[in-house]
């Protein structure tokens, strides 16, 4: 049985248990329900992250379906490029203003956290704190993504600035504090981003008039904002691309790219949005079902805390004993520290592990990589993975990822019987 699916029995047995709690049962069969609605992904980071740029980038043209006290979702559908899930835009999470408890409860009710800051060094990790500070949080690390949010910032504006942003996130998401916290650490260029996806056709028009001008008559404008708004008709283009956006883009159609189409798609490749979108992929969409199920057993034991009683008891011992069997969560930790490097497998091995760990699907085809399951394919892959575990050439925690693998490919293999 799956986490979901236990999961799912649990909360029905909570149901019967707590029947004459009107609170209690209205907690639980509102986490019950969330299992047939799309990923909730909520969207903090303090005044000045670009939080809300970055949210209109991955919302699209999608209007807000509900707002109150600061918070805004956005129900964005699926697309070719970026599965269902609903975006929940909180107010600026600073210190102790009032809006705080606000972000706090957003983020909580949330199945998955993206955190942006400007410079991981600057980064306020309180918020990710209180949002791991609860047993079944604390057990399961795997639901928030660390934005750098301005990475042109990062590479002081220079059109090759999300090169040395990468860097930067290569390495924090590898070690530290934010690597310890979350599943990825994603460099982006918000603004260019977002300006990105409403590129329009008089804004290409702009840009590729700017591009025609010789790089040393150009250049000498691109130097500050003031400059560059100076002359009439170019206010339109900065406000959508900032002035980094604009020095990208009059480079991208210099190389070529000389369509509007072109261009929009070269942007959101350059400036770091295409990442962010496959990182949100494969930790968080490709994995809804057991994200859901986490904040379930979050709601569940938010209950069993707060009203606890005799009839209770044995729901308390099943719920303890899902957590410890949860195979899910090690899946999607292992498939974190293989993906970003924090556990160095062989070139050979290190593809095949993100694979098997459902970093290209949850499916077992996906796993398998294989359009129809094959039980050989399983028990080749466990047998590999097997003598993984237990070869000594490997390090400790390549050894322990090799071992969750393992798991993985017995449940395959399981399957098939």
């Amino acid at each position: 049985m799956s986490l979901p699916e236990r999961t799912w029995a649990l909360l029905d047995r909570a149901l019967e248990a707590y029947a004459n709690s009107p609170r209690a049962t209205a907690w639980l069969r509102g986490h019950r329900a969330r299992f047939a609605e799309p990923i909730r992904v909520a969207v903090a980071g303090p005044a000045g992250s670009g939080k809300s740029t970055l949210v209109r980038a991955l919302a699209g043209d999608v209007e807000p379906a509900w707002q109150g006290q600061g918070v805004a979702r956005f129900h964005v559908p699926q697309s070719r490029s970026q599965p269902e899930l609903i975006l929940v835009d909180t107010p600026a999470a600073d210190g102790e203003s009032a809006e705080t408890g606000v972000v706090e409860r957003a983020c909580l009710d949330a199945d998955a956290l993206l955190y942006l800051t400007a410079h991981p060094h600057a980064a306020d990790l309180s918020l990710p704190r209180t949002v791991l500070d609860r047993p079944v949080a604390r057990m399961s690390p795997i639901t928030t993504l660390v934005v750098l949010s301005r990475a042109d910032e990062l590479g002081g504006g220079r059109p090759d600035a999300l090169v040395s942003a990468r860097q930067v996130a290569r390495r924090h998401r590898r070690v530290g504090e934010l690597a310890a916290m979350c599943q990825d650490v994603v460099a982006v260029a918000g603004l260019a981003a977002s300006g990105a996806r409403t590129l329009s056709d008089e804004d290409f028009e702009t840009v590729a008039a700017l591009a025609a001008v010789p790089k040393e008559e150009l250049e000498p404008l691109l130097l500050s904002v003031d400059r560059f708004a100076a002359e009439p008709g170019r206010q339109a283009v900065l406000a959508r691309l900032g002035l980094f956006g604009v020095r990208l883009a009059t480079t991208l159609v210099r190389h070529g790219a000389t369509s509007r189409t072109a261009l929009s798609a070269q942007l959101l490749q350059r400036s770091g949005f295409t990442d962010l979108r496959d990182s949100i992929t494969r930790y968080l969409t490709e994995h809804a079902p057991v994200l859901k199920a986490r904040s379930a057993l979050l709601g569940l034991e938010v209950v069993l805390r707060m009203e606890p009683r005799p009839e209770a008891a044995a729901l308390v011992t099943e719920f303890e004993r899902t957590l410890a069997a949860a195979h899910e969560f090690a899946e999607l930790r292992a498939l974190s520290a293989v993906t970003t490097g924090r556990v160095r497998l062989p070139d050979e091995l290190r593809e095949e592990a993100v694979r098997l760990l459902g970093g290209y699907g949850a499916e077992p085809a996906s796993r398998l990589g294989v359009e129809i399951p094959d039980p050989q394919r399983a028990f080749g892959a466990l047998r590999r993975w097997q003598g993984c575990a237990a070869n000594p050439v490997l390090g400790a925690a390549e050894r322990r990822a090799a071992a969750v693998v393992v798991r993985s490919c017995e449940a395959l293999v399981t399957g098939f019987r």
